[in-house]
């Protein structure tokens, strides 16, 4: 089992290198071992190319020596038709006789019968090698298919005595609290997800871009929060450089009156229309709606009030807070929330707190 772990390692290692370019599709790692030697590696391409399985497949120079190896993946190995076909089938036919997988695939569209297949065919499989390691690693494949939404990040950055904005905004906008190789840092996080959420007032008062301008990667998707149809025509969220989603929040009457509108106005955008209630869980109805969108993580880097909700509602996953060395004296508090707390890191002068929601 030890010589497992090792390849299972390293099929996590490895599997890291599809971070922001496979979702909704897992990241998912794959070695090919003959004789206690790594003859082929691979991980699943950008969304809609080749899977882990086939690359490290193909990558393998000596192939008469692939009936006498050992395939190591993280997840269980797919069965059906997608966008590629099965990678079970690619195993098959490469008449590899032994499969480790690290743990089974809970998509419904696998669930099992990607294993099956393989025994079914003579294989010998083993599944559950460093199964917590390789869930951790998967935690948004798993949180999209388990729970039907998307996994959840939340950041924010506060001042040393707990404000994440002054009273007033005169002076310069947005106000940074933190130094520039932690914005820098967002910006790369902003890259490894799929989608990026604020609320409305976030827009109104800083104009953000929400892009991964600071750093080499794709942007994320923009999800809007446009509560009764406030924002303005003119904002950076609606320059098209990016996929935008609009999710209006208004009442029954208000959405049926400003639909016609908002679809000419914001023609750089998708619409989504969530009728508002004070008494609905208006986070769990705007997770839904990002569920719909094949959207599996999202980085919530709104106001206070956007954040408070998705804590209040008990909806996210990890938290990601900056505290930098400015004092506001007075203005927005920053969000209250409770959760175990993973690790810190010193950027310079801000301290970066790493938070899980156990």
């Amino acid at each position: 089992m030890k010589i497992h772990e090792k390849y299972i390692k390293r099929c996590i290692q490895i599997g890291k290198n599809g971070l922001g370019n496979t979702a909704p599709n897992p990241m998912v790692g794959c070695v090919i071992v003959h004789d206690h030697k790594i003859i082929g590696e691979g991980f699943t391409s950008p969304y809609g190319g080749p899977h882990a399985e086939v690359n490290a497949i193909n990558n393998v120079k000596k192939t008469h020596l692939l009936p006498e190896s050992t395939l190591y993946v993280t997840l269980e190995p797919c069965s059906h038709y997608g966008k590629t076909p099965p990678c079970s089938d690619a195993i098959i036919k490469s008449k590899i006789p032994k499969i480790v997988i690290g743990t089974m695939d809970t998509h419904h569209a696998v669930a099992g019968k990607g294993i099956q297949k393989l025994k079914t065919f003579g294989c010998e499989v083993v599944v559950g090698v460093l199964e917590e390691e390789v869930k951790a690693h998967h935690k948004r494949f798993f949180t999209f298919h388990n729970k039907k939404r998307p996994y959840i990040i939340l950041k924010w950055a506060e001042t040393a005595d707990g404000f994440i904005a002054p009273t007033t905004r005169d002076e310069q906008k947005p106000v940074w609290i933190t130094n520039k190789l932690s914005r820098q840092l967002v910006h790369k996080w902003r890259a490894q997800e799929q989608a990026i959420l604020v609320g409305t007032r976030t827009v109104i008062e800083d104009n953000p871009s929400l892009t991964t301008r600071d750093w080499y990667g794709k942007n994320p998707i923009r999800v809007v929060l446009n509560k009764n149809n406030r924002l303005p025509q003119e904002v950076a969220i609606l320059d098209g450089k990016a996929t935008t989603i609009l999710i209006s929040l208004a009442n029954k009457t208000q959405n049926a009156e400003t639909h016609d509108q908002m679809e000419l106005t914001h023609q750089s955008a998708m619409t989504e229309f969530i009728n508002w209630d004070l008494k609905d869980k208006i986070a769990h109805q705007i997770c839904s709606t990002l569920y719909k969108h094949d959207i599996n993580s999202v980085i919530i880097e709104g106001g206070r009030q956007t954040l408070q909700t998705f804590i209040d509602e008990n909806l996210w996953d990890e938290a990601r807070v900056f505290k930098g060395a400015l004092n506001f004296s007075s203005g927005t508090k920053a969000p209250h929330f409770s959760g175990r707390l993973l690790s810190e890191e010193k950027i310079i002068n801000d301290t970066l707190k790493f938070y899980n929601n156990d």
